[in-house]
């Protein structure tokens, strides 16, 4: 889910070799900005904020989360004082304290410690395309406050590339990367758009996969130092992003993958990213042996909780055991009312928070490595509202939420699920730095009121909110709202292991792609396959790519797999390709797949399946599925 122009062990290793180039290498603990952008604060500091907007009457109030006064006085023309507050979400209300009239300011705990580059907790920012140049210092510095890693920006290559080969001067996106990255932030980049002169269909890859591998090229070389990870396209499984077949999602990502390699031998080279839980088209990815070609295995997700562990079982079996990243995920709520606020009630901005940690500690327990929240900015789909931040950058209680899980599961790593003996309980275990230290962390909720023993008293207890909570003794009082038990590392708690990574299938990247292209008018999208009609026979256009310094000369063999329905025995196709090949360095060579006896009784679909020996050139495979329909 994004704006309508956006939409919008190993694994570590490959991290830590990328952040030496990167502002992150030199990361600091984070200071407030003088000026205090959104009215944040650090606990200690004096409260000094702008009166809230004109309302009916001459004095304010000041509430806090659950609505009780901490503080009064006049209006006047100079700011308000409101001294030194504990850690919390606040309200300063003017007149009935209606949501036109109230300014929020929250106030967090200070890091400890700088923020660990390995850390999973991440957001989504949009950055370059959510707030002007004199405005991302002070979202950057949000970012970095609040303990996060890793943010996701987008970038637009019809504005990069107006024309082929032709790339624009210093813009937002320039800007963007320097000023995160100066931030101490890791930067995510993504686009999911090709320029008119790749491809007509602008929503579309483009057409000659050498365009990618240029580009991506470019933006490697561009942004050495700045951005260390590129999605190079986003959620194109689904129509608002080109409703590709998985073997289309393959072949761009191995052009994709070598040219931000070219560029920068060390970036982070992402999957272009699923948007949506479809068996058909994680299948027919896998099929393609695009394995060898992405570092980290990305995915978004908006399910309800409960739905994690079988999402992830199915894209966690695609992974080849890459590390996961999940680069947008959230369980939204909805905003009513006024047109122009989009504001959610404040019962809904309270779930809205609650999920917030939810989010964070369901998925690093499926064991993402990176979790980005959508979204930081303001931002409304229809009736949904996303947003952590309001247009003034002034926080939702979901921004204080994020800062504790920014705060308290720094560096997590899931240790598994505690055995409760309460249904309703959910409570998942982490090793962690809360606070620059090592110990182990719990997150835990209930959907009613229950108690959870612990072993031993927990070292410390706070709420979603990240404000300190009393302890009873061992007994932790649970209810819809997550806490944090900061425990003793290597706690011994009845535990279901968290799932693990499956292992990683041999293969090297080729420096020859293969490409099927069909239109797109033949996709059968639910399938990850193409419409073919019945007949004799039919041409199915297939493109060998070179995209080594070399020439190469190798042979292609075709096989053809038969899906009959049920209880059915179709007739073989046949399939024919020239199969003594040779490609030039650079080369884009068109060839034509012959099929015969395209046959639809008994058939369900067909699988033809590419594989080519290129010596050490490489081994390029190619796998498509077809639909037989009658003319």
């Amino acid at each position: 889910m994004k704006p309508p122009y956006i939409a919008a062990g190993l694994g570590m290793l490959v991290w830590a070799g990328c952040v030496s180039q990167a502002g992150a290498a030199n990361r600091t603990v984070p200071h407030p900005l003088p000026s205090h952008p959104g009215s944040i604060f650090l606990a200690g500091e004096a409260v000094s904020v702008p009166a809230p907007p004109a309302g009916d009457g001459d004095t304010w109030r000041a509430v806090d989360y659950e609505g009780r006064s901490v503080a009064e006085g006049w209006v006047t023309a100079g700011p308000v004082e409101l001294g030194r507050l504990p850690v919390g979400y606040y309200e300063l209300q003017r007149s009935a304290g209606q949501v036109t009239n109230r300014l929020s300011v929250g106030v967090l705990e200070r890091l400890h410690a700088p923020t660990p580059l390995t850390s999973p907790i991440g957001i989504d920012v949009a950055m370059a395309w959510f707030y002007s140049k004199d405005k991302m210092p002070d979202v950057a510095n949000l970012c970095a406050l609040a303990g996060v890693n890793r943010v996701r920006d987008r970038l637009s290559w019809p504005e990069l590339e107006p024309q082929k080969g032709v790339f624009a001067a210093t813009n937002r996106y320039d800007w963007s990367a320097e000023i995160q990255a100066a931030a101490g932030l890791q930067v995510l980049q993504v686009g999911h758009q090709s320029p008119g002169w790749a491809n007509p269909a602008g929503k579309r890859f483009p057409l000659d996969l050498r365009d990618s591998y240029n580009f991506h090229r470019a933006l490697a070389q561009r942004w050495r130092g700045e951005v260390v990870a590129f999605e190079p396209w986003n959620e194109a499984d689904i129509p608002d992003f080109g409703g590709h077949t998985g073997s289309e999602m393959a072949s761009f990502q191995k052009a994709a993958y070598l040219g931000l390699k070219a560029g920068n031998p060390k970036v982070i080279a992402c999957l272009n990213v699923f948007a949506v839980h479809r068996s058909a088209t994680l299948r027919d990815l896998n099929e393609n042996a695009a394995w060898p070609y992405f570092d980290t295995f990305n995915l978004h997700h908006y399910d309800g909780f409960d739905r994690y562990p079988r999402l992830y079982a199915d894209f966690r079996a695609v992974s080849a055991g890459k590390p996961l990243w999940a680069t947008e995920c959230s369980v939204t709520v909805k905003w009513h009312g006024d047109q122009k606020l989009q504001e959610p009630t404040d019962e809904d901005l309270r779930v809205q928070s609650e999920r917030v940690v939810m989010t964070y500690a369901c998925t690093i327990h499926e064991g993402a490595e990176a979790v980005f929240y959508f979204i930081l900015p303001h931002y409304v789909e229809h009736q949904t509202q996303f947003g952590l931040l309001r247009p003034n950058l002034t926080p939702r209680p979901g921004y204080l939420a994020l800062a504790a899980a920014g705060r308290l599961l720094a560096d997590a790593r899931p240790l598994g699920q505690v055995k409760a003996t309460n249904d309703s309980i959910r409570a998942y275990l982490f090793r962690a730095r809360p606070d620059g230290g090592r110990a182990d962390v719990l997150v835990a909720w209930s959907k009613s009121e229950a108690e959870l023993e612990l072993p031993k008293p927990p070292r410390a207890c706070f709420d979603h909110l990240g404000r300190a909570r009393a302890t009873e003794g061992r007994v932790l009082k649970l209810g819809g709202a997550p806490l944090f038990a900061v425990l003793p590392a290597g706690t011994q708690l009845q535990l279901v292991p968290p799932p693990k990574a499956p292992e990683r299938p041999a293969g090297t990247p080729s420096s020859l792609v293969l490409q099927v292209l069909l239109p797109e008018e033949s996709i059968v999208l639910g399938k990850s396959a193409y419409k073919i009609p019945t007949g004799p026979s039919a041409s199915v256009p297939i493109c060998l790519y070179n995209f080594s310094p070399k020439p190469a000369r190798g042979r292609l063999s075709t096989s053809v797999s038969l899906q009959p329905t049920e209880s059915a025995t179709p007739a073989p196709w046949g399939a024919e390709l020239p199969n003594d090949v040779a490609v030039a360095q650079g080369e884009r060579k068109e060839l034509a797949l012959r099929l015969t006896g395209l046959s639809t009784n008994g058939l369900e679909s067909a699988t033809i399946r590419v594989t080519g020996e290129f010596g050490k050139a490489g081994k390029p495979v190619l796998s498509f599925r077809l639909v037989p329909s009658v003319k």
